[in-house]
């Protein structure tokens, strides 16, 4: 998130793991706020930074300067030094207006990355065909997305993994590390926390993957294969 206070901190730690811009047009939270990285009056909510809801953010956002500011976040990220991996959109602003989503869309293809997008079956919800469009355009996408939110219920995840579909899934989990800064601004500190306890702890979801027979990748790969599909005749 470039917009966020310690994203250029976040770029100096930066050892070529697969980064993502999390292009930002909100700021949720009461007491840790963020806002344009451009002149952008129209992205100010009424108390500093971004609007707080993704309604305020529709409702007021200029189209050109919402494009404008979202170009200049990724492109600082690169100017930072992260080897981009792909782009995706803070509380899904980008995904679920067809305005919105055409400023994803063409960011995604300009730099020629893979988008995150939520599962086919959310099209017909949302009332346009986001995955058409982007398939459309040669862009990448994830054939589904899960959230895994209910962690502290027995082995949601494990079984989740057990159960997957063929194709690709990305599971989104939320990890954070335990101190007074994350519990100052995250109401859902504890979740996060246990996020990171199960990835960098969890030996059994570890081996459940491995019996799994799953396959994991990273962004990079999907990135590379839009880049590889783009070239050809």
């Amino acid at each position: 998130m470039v917009p966020c206070p310690w994203a250029k901190e976040a770029a100096a730690r930066h050892r070529g793991e697969d980064i993502g811009v999390h292009l930002t047009l909100t700021a949720e939270f009461e007491n840790y706020r963020w806002g344009p990285v451009t002149q952008a009056p129209s992205l100010l909510g009424g108390d500093g930074g971004f609007p707080s809801t993704i309604e305020d953010c529709w409702d007021h956002a200029d189209l050109d300067e919402s494009r404008r500011e979202l170009r200049a976040q990724v492109e600082r990220a690169i100017l930072w030094g992260f080897d981009v991996t792909h782009l995706d959109s803070h509380m899904g602003v980008l995904q679920f207006r067809p305005e919105f989503f055409d400023l994803y869309l063409d960011l995604a293809a300009t730099f020629q990355l893979p988008i995150r997008l939520p599962s086919h079956s959310a099209q017909k919800d949302t009332g346009f065909p986001f995955r058409d469009l982007a398939e459309s355009e040669g862009v990448v996408s994830p054939d589904r997305l899960l959230f895994a939110d209910r962690l502290r219920e027995g082995r949601s995840l494990e079984r989740t993994v057990m159960d997957l579909e063929p194709g690709v899934t990305e599971i989104g989990l939320q990890p954070a590390a335990d101190n007074s800064e994350l519990k100052s601004l995250a109401p859902d500190w504890a979740r996060r926390v246990d996020h990171r306890d199960l990835l960098v702890h969890g030996s059994e979801l570890r081996e459940t993957i491995r019996r799994s027979g799953v396959d994991l990748i990273g962004w990079r790969e999907l990135r590379d294969l839009q880049r590889a599909e783009a070239t050809k005749p």
